[in-house]
Formats: structure tokens, sequence, C-alpha cells
């Protein structure tokens, strides 16, 4: 259980961190102008990745799949920031 919710707290975090991230420069226009909706949506974003990570099984599954997604987001902000799709 311990390790549920420290992956959940840490890794969460970081998943929360790439959809905020995504928030902010998805839509059109500069960045600046989503900054506080992507600061809005940082919490309940981390608050689901912490529940999620009491949808597994184990501690090592919750780890793997959170860490995984947080892997993901933080590729696709990369990939759309070297593709020059967002400014």
């Amino acid at each position: 259980m311990w390790a549920r919710a420290l992956a959940g707290l840490v890794a969460g975090f970081f998943v929360a961190a790439a959809g905020a991230g995504l928030v902010a420069w998805v839509p059109p226009g500069p960045w600046e102008g989503a900054i506080v909706p992507s600061l809005i949506t940082f919490i309940p974003f981390w608050m689901l990745a912490a529940l999620w990570a009491f949808a597994f099984r184990s501690g090592v599954r919750a780890w793997a799949a959170l860490g995984t997604s947080a892997l993901a987001g933080f590729a696709l902000l990369w990939l759309l920031r070297a593709a020059h799709l967002v400014q």
C-alpha cells in the first residue's frame, strides 16, 4: 500500500506536470496566456494520478504505469517543441 501511495505522490507529480504542460502548450497562441489554467489543472491532475495508483494490484505496477505515463507525457512535450508546433 505504501508503495502505491508513494507512486501516486512522486510519479503522479510528474504525470500531472506533463499534463499541465500540455494544457499550457496545446491551445493556440503563446503559452504565457495559458499559464494560469495549466496551474489550476495541475492539482486535479495530481489527485487523479494519486488515485490511479491505487487501481493497481502492486506498487511495482503502479510505479511502472505512472512512470511510463510521465515519460510519455514529457516525450510528447519534447516532440511538440522539437517539431516547432508550440511557441
